[in-house]
């Protein structure tokens, strides 16, 4: 492992996808323990992405967590997509968390909703009443956080959850984690939680694994602090930590 530090964010940097996983859910684990310990209710927003598959299955297996006092979130949804598709993000986590784990809540973001600027304000009301202690994210291949690509990105947002248009290198991305066959069939808008309402959680675990991502982590670690890269944000974050393997970190080793 070799760590790589640049103004306040830390990369750990792993051989394989396995080691990196265990290593991310290993502190999301640590930073859940504290959080329950000085809160009676924790909140945590969770990514819906193959890049965190490793993650949240080490995550599962963590032992000492009151999982019935976690409220889940999910930090952003296509809009258009039919309520079982298996490309949405709401179904993705409920497979691989939401629906193992005793959590106390789930909160997902409704892609069938008729009017998605009320349902940006209804999912808006949920994280002004329950303050994020936790997010676990990723980041695009275009240097995205959430559906946060870079012609939307806004460091001082005063939004929480927003409608936003998604640019071609971002739903390519779907095509090429194998989520779609074709861009023309991933979904061209989406709601998202928007910048600040992601680094205002007091945690920040990403996890960013494949060389697909390594121009991403290079720039994120090397690059301008700039919405041209929205990742760039963690190094301004208190606690944030990103944990590659070897083919993302690349750059880096």
């Amino acid at each position: 492992m070799k760590t790589v530090i640049k103004d306040n964010l830390k990369v750990e940097i792993y051989e394989t996808r396995k080691e990196m996983g265990a290593a991310a859910a290993k502190l999301a684990a640590e930073k859940l323990r504290e959080c329950l310990k000085e809160k009676e209710k924790v909140n945590v927003i969770f990514a819906a992405a193959p890049s965190q598959n490793e993650t949240l299955e080490s995550l599962i297996n963590e032992e000492g967590i009151d999982w019935s006092r976690v409220n889940a979130f999910h930090m952003d949804e296509y809009i258009g997509l039919s309520a079982d598709a298996p490309q949405g993000f709401g179904n993705f986590l409920k497979e691989h968390i939401f629906d193992r784990l005793p959590f106390g809540s789930v909160n997902c973001i409704n892609c069938q909703a008729e009017d998605p600027k009320e349902e940006c304000a209804r999912y808006t009301k949920l994280l002004e009443e329950n303050v994020v202690d936790i997010v676990l994210l990723g980041i695009g291949e275009n240097g995205h956080i959430a559906f946060n690509d870079p012609h939307v990105a806004d460091f001082n947002d005063t939004a929480l959850v927003k409608v936003v248009s998604l640019d071609d290198v971002c739903r390519q991305q779907q095509v090429n984690d194998g989520c779609f066959k074709a861009i023309d069939d991933v979904p061209k808008f989406a709601l998202t939680l928007t910048i600040p309402a992601l680094t205002r959680a007091k945690h920040m675990v990403c996890t960013v694994p494949a060389a697909t991502k390594a121009w991403a982590v290079g720039r994120t670690v090397n690059g301008e602090i700039s919405e041209e890269c929205p990742a760039t944000i963690m190094r301004k974050h208190d606690s944030a930590v990103m944990f590659c393997d070897s083919d993302s970190g690349r750059d880096l080793l």
